[in-house]
């Protein structure tokens, strides 16, 4: 008697099998995803593009760089980069601090990371124009050594940390959660101090993090209004942020100067996103060597 090999028992419907997917297939999923993100983002956007076009380049060229405008350009990317950077480094500390160490009052302060979200923009702008106002309570303390917050671009740059501060906690809270203390311990039992702990072995690991944490903020701070038009004062060529110029065409029925704007800044935002991103997986990419090796 010949013993057959143990697979030819299995009926060949058992290897045809496939496991079942909670999910649809990829054709339904892939199709149903670029209908929503077509629907959501991708037409909007393109009608925006195709409303300045259809005025010539000579009219969206005028449109997109009067002084004015260049002069919004500046504060807005530039406030927004300059909050996005000061958030990264004050992002870390924080999220480091209630990872890493129990205080009293750890909860609340976790919550209140938080508030920026939830708040609504006009009235973070409000309170924060009262706060740094002249006869604010904080404004009067500064107002003696000549700092001057409310109405001018340092309000302006105020009230975007204000709102970025929760994106970079946020996303650098869970990896540090998640992050091995064995690892600092063992370089610490190799001889190195504090800063190459940190430089050779947290910060690595924490680098898309906080590159993800950094471009989220930037994200927000670009297309901020409600929390900055308050604080801001609005004075032509000094403190007008760029969405406020949109608004102020659209209110003017000027829609070609809108769209001419809104243009510039999709392009401008878009380039700066995708070189965040490239970095980030090029970060990613060469930690995962590094772990290999």
């Amino acid at each position: 008697m010949t013993n057959r090999p143990a697979e030819a028992a299995t009926p060949p419907q058992a290897k045809k099998r496939k496991p079942r997917r909670v999910l649809p297939g990829f054709a339904p999923t892939m199709g149903f995803t670029l209908f929503y993100l077509s629907l959501i983002i991708l037409i909007p956007l393109s009608a925006v593009f195709i409303k300045s076009a259809g005025h010539g380049f000579e009219a969206f060229w005028a449109a997109a760089t009067a002084p004015r405008v260049l002069a919004s350009y500046k504060l807005s990317f530039g406030a927004s980069l300059l909050a996005a950077a000061i958030n990264l480094v004050f992002g870390l500390i924080l999220a480091w601090s209630l990872v890493r160490y129990e205080f009293p009052g750890k909860k609340l302060v976790d919550a209140l990371i938080d508030l920026p979200f939830a708040l609504p923009t006009a009235v973070a702008g409000i309170a924060l124009t009262a706060l740094y106002a002249p006869n604010g309570w904080l404004g009067q303390l500064l107002a003696p050594h000549g700092i001057q917050v409310a109405f001018k671009p340092l309000g302006v740059l105020v009230a975007l940390i204000f709102i970025g501060l929760p994106f970079i906690v946020r996303t650098v809270q869970p990896v540090l959660e998640d992050m091995e203390t064995e690892l600092e311990e063992a370089a610490a039992s190799l001889g190195a101090h504090r800063w190459q702990t940190f430089r050779l072995v947290v910060l690595p690991t924490l680098t898309p993090a906080l590159l993800t944490g950094f471009a989220l903020a930037f994200a927000r701070a670009v297309g901020e209004y409600g929390s900055v038009i308050f604080i801001a004062g609005n004075l032509p060529m000094v403190s007008e942020i760029t969405p406020l110029m949109i608004i102020s065409k659209l209110e003017q029925y000027d829609y070609v100067g809108a769209t001419a704007i809104a243009t510039v800044m999709l392009i401008f935002s878009f380039v700066l996103l995708l070189a965040i991103n490239g970095l980030q997986a090029w970060s990613s990419k060469r930690n995962g060597q590094e772990g290999r090796k």
